[in-house]
């Protein structure tokens, strides 16, 4: 019988702990590395650290993991969090590896599809150039030039904006009145938590059984969408009739991004639009209690 696969997965928080219980379901080793392990899921093993820390935490498994997963979220927005976390944490984590000697088999790090700076609606996938017109794109960017020189293979997951349940910004901003401008349309892109982790479990297992990763992947869903026909679809779904006094948009960039190479390896997200996503979030909300 051989061994499962192990991963340490550093930052496993929301999407983290998803991908770490999918991976506990197919059999994995999985360790969850975060400060407070009391937050982990069952079956999944503690490994409490600071990734502010230079110095291998002292539980750090003695057994090289297979796979290193770096999908932290810093505390704040602003740049000096982003840097220390993204920046220099993946530093320390990669120092633990060496100063134990360990190599892994890949690592896979989570960015954000903010590294592109397109605003004219152009459609974008993996060779696109990154032009990010402000500071989180291009720590990021930063981010990734040292995931991809690391010295193993290392695969980047650009992520678009993530919703599910426990982030209900945009609901909630339907319901105060929400109001965008339909022209020119602005076009987001957008993953359910779930799929954000099942498609890290999908290069993680593409790996292990010994397929070819590319070093950049983009994981959004199908049907990138102009903003004013999300909000006019949850307005809908919500009974909403008033509007805000003012248009409001909170950010400026406008593109429509491929998930085309991420599907060509065999995932296919659960909700392949908003609808289906946050139609599931809808009925979730009205079946708890109150």
């Amino acid at each position: 019988m051989s061994v499962p696969p192990s991963v340490v997965i550093a930052g496993c928080g929301d999407v983290g702990s998803r991908l770490a219980l999918q991976l506990c379901q197919a059999g994995w080793q999985v360790y969850g590395l975060r400060r407070d392990v009391a937050a982990l899921p069952a079956g999944v093993l503690p490994l409490a650290a600071d990734l502010g820390e230079v110095e291998c935490p002292p539980r750090w498994p003695a057994a090289a993991p297979d796979y290193l997963v770096y999908c932290a979220t810093p505390a704040s927005s602003d740049e000096s969090a982003y840097r220390a976390l993204y920046v220099d944490g993946l530093r320390h984590v990669l120092g633990w590896l060496r100063q134990r000697g360990q190599r892994p088999r890949r690592l896979l790090f989570v960015s954000s599809t903010g590294v592109y700076g397109q605003q004219e609606g152009e459609w974008v996938d993996e060779g696109a150039p990154c032009q990010p017109p402000g500071y989180s794109g291009q720590v990021l960017l930063e981010a990734e030039e040292v995931a991809l020189t690391c010295g193993w293979p290392a695969s980047v997951v650009r992520l678009a904006g993530i919703y599910g349940p426990g982030r209900r910004w945009l609901l909630s901003q339907v319901r105060a009145g929400y109001r965008v401008s339909s022209e020119p349309p602005l076009y987001g892109n957008r993953i359910h938590a779930d799929d954000a982790a099942g498609l890290l479990a999908c290069l993680l297992q593409v790996d292990a059984c010994g397929g070819a990763l590319e070093a950049v992947y983009l994981g959004v869903d199908d049907e990138p969408a102009p903003l004013h026909e999300v909000i006019a679809w949850l307005r809908g779904q919500l009974g909403v009739s008033h509007w805000a006094a003012e248009s409001t948009v909170r950010r400026a960039g406008s593109k429509r991004c491929s998930n085309a190479r991420a599907r060509a390896l065999g995932w296919v997200p659960r909700y392949p639009s908003y609808r289906e996503g946050y139609a599931a979030l809808l009925e979730a909300a009205a079946e708890s209690p109150r």
